[in-house]
């Protein structure tokens, strides 16, 4: 006679009452640091009516600094994903010297702050710099123009694609590649077909926390931009002075704007998310049968 088969223990045994507390601790944490911020930011925006509104976001120089950041996000965006992918492949698949050392310093823009990193641009490349001179030689421009805003922005974005891709081509090891080398595909055949296709949900989600972390970036940018209006103001640099310049309406209509982009991402995250748990379901199912 067989032994009767124990029931599942549920994995949270603690009493209603200490959940309850738990998730009502939760809940006030988020009101007061999350939504409470949030609805104060659209009630400050459209506080003084529609008209302020749309006149503080189409402003000239509310307009530039909005393209000013889409231009930065089109650059760090693509530059960050070839590295993240080329990085992640090498750290995943292959074993070489110095393996460490590279995955420190994918790591490195998260330890130091994003000022030290403007400031080391500004050593390198300002008028001053080490390279400043020859640069002007050349009659080429980085700080307090367009690339050193760029360069700033691709140093605080570094980690976050190759961090979400690092892990995931680990998990998936090398045979299917090496299947497809051993039938007669090249590098390049078996990147599209395999590879690719592989970690398309992975790199998806990495470039859209890539993306909400460059559209926000302050600190690296503020330092290498030279805050001229019109020029060198990211949308979070023309947040700044219009608020330092006590124009609340205006400064918090361009923070709203700030705000539905950052929401828009957090969206489609949340979609990749939901999509890539369905998509591991079924598999689960059949490892279980």
């Amino acid at each position: 006679m067989s032994a009767p088969i124990p029931k599942t223990l549920s994995t949270t045994t603690e009493p209603p009452l200490i959940r309850s507390a738990l998730l009502g601790v939760a809940l006030i944490f988020l009101s007061l640091f999350l939504f409470l911020p949030l609805v104060a930011v659209f009630y400050e925006a459209l506080r003084k009516g529609i008209g302020v509104y749309l006149a503080a976001i189409s402003d000239p120089y509310a307009l530039s600094a909005i393209q000013l950041t889409l231009l930065s996000v089109a650059f760090a965006v693509p530059l960050n994903m070839v590295f993240g992918i080329a990085a992640a492949w090498a750290i995943a698949k292959f074993e070489f010297w110095g393996k460490s050392v590279l995955i420190t310093l994918i790591d490195l823009p998260f330890a130091v702050s994003p000022v030290i990193a403007g400031l080391i641009y500004v050593l390198l490349f300002g008028a001053q710099g080490w390279l400043g001179p020859w640069l002007a030689e050349q009659n080429i421009k980085i700080i307090f123009a367009v690339p050193g805003i760029v360069l700033a922005t691709v140093f605080v974005t570094v980690p976050f694609i190759a961090r979400e891709l690092i892990p995931l081509m680990q998990a998936q090891g090398t045979e299917e590649e090496e299947a497809a080398l051993v039938l007669g595909a090249s590098g390049w055949i078996t990147f599209w077909r395999i590879t690719l296709p592989n970690i398309k949900w992975g790199l998806m989600y990495g470039v859209v926390l890539c993306t909400a972390r460059a559209m926000g970036e302050f600190g690296a940018v503020s330092v290498v931009s030279g805050h001229i209006r019109g020029l060198t103001n990211t949308l979070p640099l023309h947040i700044e002075i219009l608020y330092n310049e006590y124009q609340f309406a205006a400064a918090f209509a361009c923070a709203s704007l700030l705000t539905l982009l950052a929401l828009v991402i957090l969206a489609i995250k949340t979609l990749i998310e939901h999509y890539t748990s369905t998509q591991r379901q079924p598999s689960s199912a059949g490892e279980t049968a």
